[in-house]
């Protein structure tokens, strides 16, 4: 455990001297502006549900997925310069160490982007001066389950990134696979099932609520869950694996 966290530090001082931190403001910052131009139906005041499901859908549905693979991407560019897998695996340290605190340095990343994109979403709710009370119980759903829910694509996306050594290449393969994330959302045979489109899902105030869903935003927020760990532990444990077998 104590190298483990040990491990963790070192990798955070890695991502202190690059531009990691400012990709965490990036998709908060950009989903300010459909919030702030987000409008009611007509006869209709503006509701914390409708501020959230305008601003969660670029930001669940696009940047969350494609930052996932930036972080695993960034985090093993260091390792693919002149021997570094060798002079790390060199430390008295095992590889699932190694490995685990890679994965953590991600989901860690990626919940910094899902607070600060709760304070972006309070902040302009508020400063729109929605009257109702703020349905915190919704917020912390929709913010935890969007960061729940890139769990697996963290998994896989680090799995991918320290088995390739071109930067770009992992990049690339994310977002090709993210950009068809509206039409699979519509299929409520293969959303459900399709990693890239999971966050947005989560994310989404009118799965669990009300009627107005459709494709697969019909799926329970059980089965939802079911899925994503599911797929959680088959991406972590195939990442692993691989890592084991990686030849340095």
């Amino acid at each position: 455990m104590t190298s483990l966290w040990r491990l963790i530090s070192a990798e955070r001082l890695k991502m202190s001297k690059s531009f990691v931190w400012l990709l965490t403001l990036l998709s908060p910052a950009i989903a300010v502006l459909p919030g702030m131009l987000s409008s009611p139906p007509d006869g209709e005041s503006l509701s914390w549900q409708l501020q959230l499901s305008d601003m969660s859908m670029i930001h669940s549905m696009l940047f969350l997925p494609v930052l996932s693979g930036i972080f695993a991407a960034l985090l093993c560019r260091y390792e693919h310069q002149e021997g570094g897998w060798k002079m790390l695996l060199a430390l008295p340290v095992t590889r699932m160490t190694v490995y685990l605190s890679k994965f953590i340095m991600i989901i860690v990343l990626l919940g910094v982007v899902q607070l600060l994109f709760g304070a972006a979403l309070l902040g302009v709710g508020w400063f729109r001066e929605i009257t109702e009370p703020v349905p915190w119980a919704l917020m912390l759903r929709s913010v935890f389950g969007g960061w729940f829910a890139c769990l697996p694509l963290a998994a896989l996306q680090l799995a991918v990134s320290q088995s390739w050594s071109s930067f770009g290449a992992p990049l690339a393969l994310n977002v090709s696979l993210t950009l068809p994330n509206m039409l699979i959302a519509n299929s409520a045979t293969y959303g459900p099932y399709y990693p890239w489109v999971q966050p947005m899902l989560a994310m989404s105030p009118l799965s669990p609520y009300g009627d107005e869903s459709f494709g697969a935003f019909n799926i329970s927020l059980e089965s939802l869950l079911f899925v994503v760990l599911g797929s959680l532990i088959v991406f972590l444990a195939a990442g692993m694996i691989s890592f084991w077998r990686k030849a340095v």
